[in-house]
């Protein structure tokens, strides 16, 4: 299975709904929370190019984007090739 990380705030709607998809998947994944910003929000902000919203997803190192990205790939149905990668 390919490694999943999604990083996060805790009182966030999008990161929760994004959560919801990938549980309901039965996708585990690494969840890294910016709550207080720091090195973890740095890391996202370089990793997501610039992009300083949450959730910021990457999926097997690639960046896939926020909440809508990732079920705009669900919907289209490129999520599950994806995810077995």
């Amino acid at each position: 299975m390919t490694e999943v990380e999604i990083y996060t705030k805790f009182t966030c709607p999008y990161c929760i709904r994004a959560k919801r998809l990938l549980d309901s998947k039965g996708i585990e994944y690494r969840e890294i929370k910016v709550d207080r910003g720091g090195a973890e929000k740095e890391e996202m902000v370089q990793r997501a190019n610039g992009r300083t919203t949450v959730p910021q997803i990457f999926i097997g190192g690639q960046h896939v984007g926020g909440c809508d990205d990732l079920m705009a790939l669900e919907y289209e149905g490129r999520l599950d090739g994806m995810l077995a990668a």
